[in-house]
């Protein structure tokens, strides 16, 4: 009873914290005159949150020193002040700072501003950390502002974040494709049907990233969205990338074509260029824990307490070259995930003492494209028969986990721009070498919906729910074919439930799994 009325409390502070955000934020300050003001451009997030710690984001318009305070009341009682990095053009003018220490089980008030002088802009954020006696509730996806549909004020901007918002989870993965740094967002747009879609616009978004500053503005240009900005400011994110955070199913030492640069308008042909400046802007605008001796590195673990470890994965930085495919043994030419990253995640998961362990993969394991195309993209090959190319890697981290007894994994995807939940047994399979398991897979958050339906049976999977198939053209959002992940492990009983949802947040599927102790 005690533990429900605390509960109760905390949510009201919360919903009384978060109303107040708005007006807290954009109350104006004593003004020192506008262009000496240091000012917070773009806005906050936080990220990596685990039971007694957090990364806070922001950026300012200007160089100056970030300062960060946090408490476990919106009054900011008894509050503790980090100094955070001197912020230049250097990062973009973007911070990070690491908050240790945090209580478990607590709500977490935080406000970051840049400069200490009269006059400088703050704003509010919010986040949890996980208690062992509470849900632990998170939403999943990725895919936004693609195939030049970006902000439209008309229709009410990215709309599925303020859905996702609403269910307050403790957090999201984000699976990748957070940007479309290859494609275009224009004034105007033409829907499938005549209609006239008005896009917001920005210089960065009205040509190719090719530089660091180029793909710098179209991580800030989702911030010119409300819902955005605010979903940001009170769920922390678990982010990893996929291709478009770089150049379209781009490979290391990959050079574009000749048809790809004038069809896109590329000025280079050199993809490690491109991704060296991707990856930068990645860092910049992503709060996350840095690997102390690898900086480079995106994938890891974050530890939400002691109900769920989610291991996060890089599916573009260790691949080799897209190809057909079909090699009868693993080699350098059947790499996606890389050795380096597959030895990580094994023992990762081995070492892992979490209840349920989800494994954050931004390319499904069984989709395929039509048969006969010359290059994969992801591990599946459109041949049902044993493992072949990049599909010998899923056998080995299947057969790995099932050697170890490892329990309660669940794999997550997007990437293919539609929803679906997929069951892997080996009684249906090829390979049988593993444990039956699900994948859920969601998404797109704001961008053309995914029409391919089918699914490679490798490894026995069997599709139990899929998005309806959309109509044929580049539908817009406002289309209807827009979906994201819900998750939630119930803290008395262990179970996992996974769901699919709309726009409207209407649950569309969901799946209780019971978890194995």
């Amino acid at each position: 009873m005690a533990s429900n009325q605390l509960t109760s409390k905390t949510s009201i502070s919360r919903r009384r914290f978060i109303g107040g955000l708005a007006g807290i934020t954009a109350a104006p300050s004593i003004i020192t005159g506008v262009e000496a003001r240091t000012q917070i451009a773009d806005g906050i997030a936080s990220g990596d949150v685990t039971s007694d710690s957090a990364v806070i984001w922001g950026r300012s318009n200007k160089s100056a020193k970030m300062l960060v305070e946090w408490s476990t009341t919106p009054k900011f009682d008894k509050a503790q002040r980090i100094a955070g990095p001197l912020v230049t053009a250097k990062s973009g003018y973007t911070g990070q700072v690491s908050l240790t220490r945090l209580p478990p089980g607590q709500e977490i008030f935080y406000r970051i501003r840049f400069g200490d002088s009269t006059g400088t802009e703050t704003r509010l954020g919010h986040l949890r950390t996980p208690e062992k006696n509470r849900d632990v509730t998170f939403v999943f996806g990725g895919d936004q502002c693609g195939a030049g549909w970006g902000i439209n004020p008309d229709w009410g901007g990215l709309k599925m974040f303020e859905t996702m918002r609403k269910t307050q989870p403790d957090f999201l993965i984000h699976l990748g494709d957070r940007i479309y740094s290859d494609s275009l967002i224009l004034e105007r747009a033409t829907t499938p049907d005549g209609s006239s879609w008005r896009n917001i616009v920005t210089p960065a978004k009205s040509e190719i990233a090719e530089t660091v500053e180029q793909y710098r503005g179209n991580y800030s240009y989702n911030f010119l969205d409300t819902h955005y900005r605010k979903f940001c400011e009170e769920v922390p994110a678990l982010t990893t990338w996929d291709d478009h955070e770089v150049t379209n199913d781009w490979w290391p030492d990959r050079k574009l074509s000749r048809r790809v640069m004038f069809r896109k308008g590329y000025g280079r042909s050199d993809v490690n260029s491109l991704a060296k400046n991707g990856r930068q802007a990645f860092f910049d605008f992503t709060p996350m824990q840095r690997h102390p001796t690898d900086p480079n590195r995106l994938f890891r673990k974050v530890s939400y307490g002691k109900n769920v470890d989610v291991f996060i994965l890089d599916s573009r930085s260790y691949r080799s070259r897209n190809n057909r495919n079909r090699q009868k043994k693993p080699s350098g030419d059947t790499a996606l995930l890389g050795q380096y990253q597959i030895d990580w995640l094994k023992a990762a998961l081995s070492q892992s003492k979490a209840l349920w362990k989800i494994i954050a993969n931004p390319l499904p394991i069984a989709h395929e494209k039509k048969k006969g195309r010359p290059r994969y993209d992801k591990f599946a090959n459109s041949d049902d028969g044993p493992p072949l190319g990049r599909e010998h890697e899923i056998a080995d981290i299947l057969s790995h986990i099932k050697q170890h007894a490892i329990t309660n994994t669940v794999w997550m995807a997007a990437d293919v721009h539609y929803s679906a939940a997929h069951h892997f047994h080996p009684d249906r399979a090829a390979f049988r070498e593993f444990d039956p398991f699900w994948e859920f897979i969601s998404g797109p958050f704001h961008t053309r919906p995914g029409r391919i339906m089918h699914y490679d049976k490798t490894f026995g999977a069997e599709r139990h729910y899929r998005t309806p198939r959309a109509p044929k053209g580049n539908n817009p959002p406002s289309a209807g074919h827009v979906y994201f992940g819900h998750g939630r492990i119930d803290a008395k009983t262990g179970a996992l439930t996974v769901g699919i949802r709309d726009i409207s947040g209407q649950s569309l599927f969901e799946k209780t799994i019971e978890a194995q102790r």
